[in-house]
């Protein structure tokens, strides 16, 4: 594993490409990808507790809807790491295939 340290994506071992398939992450990426989570994992309690105390249903929704917005941020900071390093390398890498991967992964997203 040590001669993908400075990899983005790659595939290890045996196993089948979608399962190998492992992204190395810089520490502070690390920490803000995880603190969007943690936000993110605190809004949903806060529904939760919402949905326990009998809040109001559009206060609710609206709740929710900040939820999906905060997920779709973290998507967005994800992929767009994702195409500017490992897109980006496995093309100047000659691995075309990453392309279609691409697409696919952003034609799932948009349904």
């Amino acid at each position: 594993m040590e001669e993908h340290k400075n990899c983005c994506c790659h595939h290890g071992g045996e196993i089948s490409d979608v399962e190998a398939r492992v992204r190395t992450r810089t520490d502070e990426e690390y920490k803000k990808l995880l603190n969007r989570l943690n936000r993110i994992e605190g809004q949903i309690r806060g529904v939760k507790s919402m949905l326990e105390n009998d809040a109001y249903c559009t206060d609710i929704v609206l709740q929710v809807s900040a939820i999906n917005a905060a997920l779709n941020s973290f998507n967005r900071q994800l992929l767009a790491e994702h195409i500017r390093i490992c897109v980006a390398d496995d093309i100047r890498n000659g691995k075309d295939d990453t392309i279609e991967d691409l697409v696919n992964t952003v034609t799932r997203l948009m349904k």
